[in-house]
Formats: C-alpha cells, sequence, structure tokens
C-alpha cells in the first residue's frame, strides 16, 4: 500500500503480495470483494412506459422516485469448510487454528472419498484469508496437525504480516487511529520471536514503506525499552537481593520487576549475536 497513513481507512499498511494459499499456506491478502453485478434493464422498460396518475395528485415523475438500497444476501459459506467443521472441529470450528504445513496434504489422504482435490484447495485459500484464522497467526500460536496437536511454531513473518492485515482491516471499521495499538503488538512479536532487531527487521520488511515505519516505530520503542530491562537487570545483579527486596528498594510491584527480569534474561542472547 502506498498510501499516507493520515486517511483512517488507509491507515495500516498491507504487506506484500504472499504466494497463493492453496495448501493453508498463511496468506495475509485482504478479502476479495468483488462488487455484485449489475442487474440489466427489463425489456420494455424506459421512458415509453409513463406512470399511472391516481386522483388529482401530480404525476410522480418514476426517474426521480427514491430507489431502495439494493440487500446484498450474506456470502454463503463454501460445503467444503462445513464438512471440515464437522470433521475437525477443534480446529475450523468455534476456534480457528493455525494449520500445519502440508495440512492439504493430510486432509485428502485422510478423507480420499470426502473430500474433493479442487474444492479442498479453494476451500483452504478462503478460510486462511479469513479475519479470524489471522487472528491466530497474528497471536503467535502454534501450527497443529489434524489431531489438534501444535506441531511447529509459527515463523515470525507470518505472525508479522497477519498483524499488519488484521489492524488494516480493523483501521477500515474504526474510528480511531490503532497504529498505538498495532505498533505495541508488533514489539511483542518481535520480543517473542527471540530474534536482534536487525534479524527481525531484514525478516518482515517489505517493500510498503508505510508498513515498514510502523515497523521502525516499534523496533525502536522495543530497543528503548530493553536499555531500560537490561539496566535494572544488571543493577539486581550487582544488589545480590532476591527479587522482592530488590523490588521494594526501587518501589515496583514484585511480580512486575520478576516479568522485567526475566525479558531482559531473555533477550541478551538475542542482543549478543
Amino acid at each position: 500500500m502506498t498510501a499516507t497513513l493520515s486517511a483512517p481507512e488507509e491507515a495500516l499498511p498491507t504487506r506484500a503480495q504472499p504466494p497463493a494459499p492453496a495448501e493453508a499456506t498463511d496468506a495475509t491478502v485482504a478479502e476479495a470483494a468483488a462488487p455484485a453485478a449489475s442487474r440489466p434493464p427489463r425489456p420494455g422498460a424506459g421512458a415509453a412506459a409513463k406512470p399511472r396518475r391516481t386522483g388529482r395528485g401530480p404525476q410522480q415523475d418514476a426517474s426521480r422516485a427514491p430507489q431502495r438500497p439494493t440487500q446484498h444476501a450474506p456470502r454463503a459459506t463454501p460445503p467444503v469448510l462445513d464438512q471440515l467443521a464437522d470433521l475437525y472441529p477443534g480446529l475450523f470450528g468455534e476456534v480457528f487454528l493455525p494449520l500445519k504445513r502440508g495440512i492439504f496434504q493430510d486432509l485428502l489422504a485422510a478423507h480420499p472419498e470426502v473430500l474433493e482435490r479442487e474444492a479442498l484447495k479453494a476451500g483452504l485459500a478462503i478460510h486462511t484469508r479469513s479475519t479470524r484464522y489471522l487472528q491466530s497467526v497474528a497471536a503467535g500460536l502454534k501450527r497443529h496437525d489434524l489431531q489438534g496437536q501444535a506441531v511447529e511454531d509459527m515463523a515470525p513473518e507470518h505472525v508479522h504480516h497477519a498483524l499488519l492485515e488484521v489492524f488494516r482491516r480493523r483501521q477500515g471499521r474504526a474510528g480511531e487511529d490503532l497504529r498505538p495499538k498495532l505498533r505495541s503488538r508488533i514489539v511483542q512479536a518481535f520480543e517473542a520471536s527471540g530474534l536482534s532487531g536487525e534479524a527481525y527487521a531484514e525478516l518482515v520488511r517489505g517493500r510498503d514503506e508505510a508498513a515498514n515505519a510502523v515497523l521502525d516505530e516499534a523496533l525502536a520503542e522495543a530497543a528503548a525499552r530493553g536499555a531500560k530491562d537490561e539496566a535494572l537487570l544488571r543493577a539486581f545483579e550487582a544488589s545480590g537481593q532476591a527479587v522482592d527486596v530488590f523490588a521494594d528498594m526501587y518501589g515496583l510491584d514484585p511480580r512486575d520487576a520478576a516479568r522485567t527480569l526475566d525479558r531482559a534474561r531473555h533477550r541478551r542472547p538475542a542482543t549478543a549475536a
């Protein structure tokens, strides 16, 4: 997206186009919103057909009559997704979980007489583009197999791109600027990745300058917080005190102090790398 971040409907960036998720890859492309086809005029309709007059009232010009807004029916769920929800309610039911790589082949092998190849491919593409699925990816949940077991970590770049897409969709409906919340979520995703700032940026940075600007702001915020955490950890190590005593010395809540010290310890290997 190349638009500026000032317009509410364009405030959040989108990532570069990913590979098509034909086999349940984590696509974060915006949902296709194809416009409804225009209804052609009925034969015989036109200026020749004059509206009837009733009583003494003036003749109403049909071209000026108020038109009712078109009511669009909700988009129907593909039958294959209903099948998957019945077969695997823990993955495709009320709660969506990220799917392992190769889930397409696993499903075909498990249900060759039930699931049709092309319908399954199209259904999984819709499923992995849905906001509910992207939210599970953005939360950093692990990928799951057909038995509902977590089998692999979600790649940091998939988490990042899902975050961008989810917030872009929300920003289009929100009446506030969601960039601060997005920055905070990127900071969390970055710290959970265990990568250095340089490695994370290299992994997730794309061609969208607006998205890159939000990324840079988040990494700068994380670096500032990391420096404060490291200073606190060094002070704690030099004090030789227990966490609760150290927290009392600095006027901190012991639980908050413990979390900050743990965060600083986990960040040290990434910083050293």
